[in-house]
């Protein structure tokens, strides 16, 4: 616990003046926080089997091509560069085909980084593009993401006998998920109808806050379950007592992606 609690005060004191200063700085950890999230994602599938060199540089590049390539406006579009889809497409399927080798490189391959390198590269950027909206914003998400799991945990210590999905995260129970969703939804609707509009329909807050408390709960579970496939426990020791950087952004990914669709209504 004392080394958990370390690792977590380093990591704040570390974020939270670039979270503050935002711009360049900002992308560019997020960037860094990227890079290292998809280290863990390729780690984890070499556990089971060694990706070629090249397929891992690819991946890299790519990654940086997703995160500085898509585009967005304060009206809340988000697109991306149909050359940059097309790319990532052909650099992992035409390789499947070129080492014709299972074993080293195949087409279940070629589709897992794909899925990956999309997965990763418009949620990461999306953070760059709500912090370019706004401090206060982001804050509401992650609000109900940090207030979600505190309070689950606390709720499934303390009353937790039900398991949620013992099969994916055993020490996960309906009480804690119940008491989380309570309390990541009351404390994240106050911060939003005090700091970020104060003159938005309360109604429709508690609805989106309620809406994206789940889906993190429900992320956290999908990154749960590639853990349990790769039969694996953390995906890093990056913050030793919390895992890699996948696992801290779980929940704040789906939470990210789960927001785009709300954008235009709050």
């Amino acid at each position: 616990m004392k080394t958990r609690v370390i690792s977590a005060i380093v990591a704040l004191l570390i974020f939270i003046p670039i979270f503050i200063i935002g711009g360049n700085l900002f992308n560019f950890a997020i960037f860094v926080l990227a890079l290292l999230g998809l280290k863990e994602f390729l780690a984890v599938k070499n556990s089971k089997k060694e990706l070629p060199i090249f397929i891992k540089l690819v991946s890299y590049i790519m990654l940086t091509f997703l995160l500085f390539a898509a585009t967005a406006t304060k009206e809340f579009t988000y697109g991306l560069d149909f050359r940059v889809i097309a790319g990532i497409f052909l650099v992992y399927l035409i390789p499947a085909v070129l080492y014709h080798d299972r074993k080293l490189y195949s087409i279940n391959d070629a589709f897992y980084l794909v899925g990956g390198i999309f997965f990763l590269g418009i949620s990461f950027h999306i953070l760059m593009y709500i912090r370019s909206i706004g401090v206060a914003i982001l804050l509401y998400l992650f609000c109900i993401s940090v207030f979600t799991d505190t309070f689950a945990y606390i709720t499934g210590l303390l009353i937790g006998k039900h398991k949620l999905l013992e099969s994916i995260s055993p020490k996960k129970t309906i009480e804690g998920m119940v008491g989380g969703t309570l309390m990541g939804v009351l404390i994240s609707t106050w911060f939003y109808m005090t700091v970020v509009d104060t003159s938005a329909a309360l109604f429709s807050i508690i609805v989106v806050t309620l809406f994206l408390s789940i889906l993190g709960q429900l992320g956290d579970l999908v990154f749960s379950a590639i853990k349990r496939y790769y039969k694996t426990k953390d995906f890093s020791n990056i913050m030793p007592g919390h895992g890699g950087i996948l696992d801290r952004f779980d929940s704040i990914i789906f939470i990210l992606l789960g927001f785009m669709f709300f954008m235009t209504i709050i």
